[in-house]
């Protein structure tokens, strides 16, 4: 296909009804919900002009060049940025806030694979971030578009707000220092790690912890938005959605521009089983895969409102009281993000399943002695990849990704419990204690 003409239609994006209403709104208006049914919203991109910019072929060229930590006067290395064109392809670049997020590993997890009798197993590295988590792909974008409204004068408010379990607010944090825009951060007070909570006030931003969960703080957070006294950062804000979207691109291009067979993610307020749908969507209709492959959304036993909506066969998910869990970052009851997800599991004929209290740290544990160092809420992915294998829904031949999303270094309690046995429910038969020895040469030859 032909480059554009200089009367092509440039590809832009806008605001709509994820429902169906009419109607469409620029990306820079404090807009959360839509005006007409108070549903979600989405970003809607002209796919046509996309098309008639470039060929699938084309796009994997370009996004193929772009690929590369070199950095340039008008380049900076960023797998989201990288696909500037697909995400907010109107967005001046004196406006974009960018840590180099994004082109993370895609881990051959080969030995694991083996061991618990996959075709193929990869490991999306998401955790290998700026602030340690996937929230950064989503957290440029936002940050960057409300630099640009608030320089333009379309967005009064005066600082941006989440409610958080701990990654959420450090990127927010984080993105919000680096733009010099005021942050406030709601979290469940003692729910989140002790790294989680360093982050944010490291960087300044205002931390509130409330006593609550993450529902009840994110109840707040959104009337606060309602109110214009904040702009909401959550991922019920589509743009989120937008840079999260680019870990499906950057798995199919890992792959050589073709999709898995399965994707499986860690999730709580579902905002990322939808990005991964938009993004490989987006891939499919611009014709740089082929295919779509089928998702499994895993969930923490303790906090699963979509997996049990899943398997009642119910097309709406009813919110749950979630309970304890070591998966602390997923530990919610009331997605906001939930009707997006289930139609990502529609369209990619997907699954749902559950780990139990203790199948997730068995499962870390069982990663890290293949090479990998597995957060507690990828040590649930792997749990439900390993129980869906097990039954034979995932095939002996078929190729897997499971993304991880979070640095497991931000949950180091959670591994230290492990080796020394406190994790209740937890076989912890792969721990590995220290051995405290006199320090003597022929003591220590003794051990070896």
């Amino acid at each position: 296909m032909a480059a554009a003409s200089t009367s092509a239609p440039l590809p832009s994006a806008r605001f709509r009804c994820f429902a169906g209403c009419a109607g469409t709104f620029p990306v820079t208006r404090a807009l959360y919900t839509c005006p007409t049914c108070g549903g979600l919203l989405e970003v809607a991109h002209d796919l046509d002009a996309l098309a008639h910019m470039r060929s699938g072929p084309a796009w994997r060229e370009l996004f193929d060049a772009r690929w590369s930590p070199r950095v340039t006067a008008s380049v900076k290395p960023s797998g989201v940025w990288a696909k500037r064109e697909w995400i907010a392809p109107e967005l001046p670049d004196e406006d974009i806030v960018t840590t180099g997020e994004g082109m993370t590993p895609l881990y051959d997890a080969h030995r694991l694979a083996k061991e618990v009798g996959f075709g193929e197993l990869f490991v999306k590295q998401c955790g290998n971030a700026h602030t340690g988590s996937f929230k950064d792909l989503g957290m440029t974008v936002l940050v960057s578009v409300v630099r640009h409204a608030k320089r333009i004068g379309a967005l009064p408010v005066r600082a941006i707000a989440c409610a958080s379990t701990g990654d959420t607010s450090a990127a927010l944090a984080a993105y919000g220092a680096a733009a010099g825009l005021p942050v406030v951060v709601l979290l469940p007070h003692g729910l989140v790690s002790t790294a989680q909570l360093v982050q944010p006030l490291a960087h300044g931003a205002k931390v509130l912890a409330l006593e609550t969960d993450f529902d009840g703080c994110m109840a707040i957070v959104k009337e606060l938005a309602a109110r214009e006294l904040v702009y909401l950062a959550n991922s019920m804000n589509p743009l989120r959605i937008e840079g999260q979207k680019s870990v499906a691109l950057e798995i199919a291009q890992q792959l050589g521009w073709d999709a898995p067979d399965w994707v499986v993610i860690p999730s709580g307020n579902l905002g990322n089983s939808a990005a991964l749908h938009a993004g490989f969507a987006m891939a499919k209709a611009l014709g740089v895969i082929e295919r779509l492959p089928r998702l499994v959304i895993a969930q923490a036993e303790r906090a699963n409102p979509m997996y049990r909506a899943v398997s009642a066969g119910r097309s709406t998910v009813e919110a749950v009281v979630a309970q304890p869990t070591q998966a602390s970052a997923i530990r919610i009851g009331n997605p906001v993000s939930a009707p997006r997800a289930m139609a990502a599991l529609r369209a990619m004929n997907g699954v749902g399943e559950a780990g139990s209290a203790h199948e997730p740290a068995d499962a870390c544990a069982r990663a890290d002695r293949s090479g990998l160092y597995a957060c507690p809420h990828t040590g649930v992915a792997i749990a439900c990849a390993m129980k869906l294998r097990a039954r034979g829904v995932i095939g002996e031949r078929e190729r897997v990704v499971v993304v991880s999303t979070a640095n497991a270094l931000k949950f180091t309690e959670f591994k230290l419990a492990y080796h020394e046995r406190r994790i209740e429910g937890a076989s912890s038969r792969l721990a590995n204690e220290p051995v405290v020895l006199r320090a003597d040469v022929e003591t220590v030859a003794a051990q070896l």
